[in-house]
């Protein structure tokens, strides 16, 4: 039988429409977490240190703000202000292995900074007012790459509660945490730095 191009186009239609992304896996309790800072898209909040050391000195006397500013149904941005540094932003990501948090960090004209990115993937389902985020492979060696070989045991926290969102980092000798109060939305902040508006 003599073959056409468009039978051969029908038959390539055919074999592909069976063709499906992975699918989602997120337990419910990620589900309603991620939904808790959802929640609060649009909005802005005010944060306080409320455990560090010498390392966090960057922090001392900052305004601290985190702004859910980016939502949809598989993603959240959440840039977090020091002062007049808008380098950092938060993304909590849903995947089919679990939630993802990753740190985007940028220079001010934009550009990437050469340790961005990192994070790591939630290792259990956790709890719907609790995520915790241990280092993946990837972020530590971007880390070796980097001099920052003190990163590579990092796991990340996220705590919400109704009036409180919390940011924490824990490793060996080293425990940061940013309490946020959500009862009190701030004035929204600049746009993180490679945003233009």
């Amino acid at each position: 039988m003599k073959t056409t191009k468009y039978s051969q186009l029908a038959l390539l239609l055919t074999t592909t429409s069976f063709i499906t992304l992975p699918a989602l896996a997120t337990t419910s309790e990620q589900d309603a977490f991620f939904d808790s800072i959802a929640a609060h898209c649009g909005k802005a909040f005010e944060g306080t240190v409320t455990a560090g050391n010498s390392a966090d000195s960057a922090f001392s006397g900052k305004k601290l703000i985190m702004h859910v500013r980016e939502c949809s149904e598989t993603e959240l941005k959440v840039p977090f202000h020091v002062g007049d540094d808008h380098s950092r932003t938060w993304v909590i990501t849903k995947t089919q292995y679990g939630l993802h948090l990753a740190h985007d960090h940028r220079h001010k004209d934009g550009s990437e900074d050469k340790v961005t990115m990192y994070g790591g993937m939630t290792a259990d389902m956790g709890s719907a007012e609790q995520q915790s985020f241990p280092v993946d492979a990837s972020s530590i060696n971007n880390f070796r790459e980097n001099g920052l070989d003190v990163s590579i045991t990092n796991v990340w926290h996220m705590y919400i509660e109704p009036e409180e969102f919390t940011y924490r980092l824990t490793r060996e000798e080293r425990d940061f945490r940013v309490d946020f109060d959500l009862t009190k939305p701030v004035a929204l902040p600049p746009a993180p730095w490679g945003i233009s508006s």
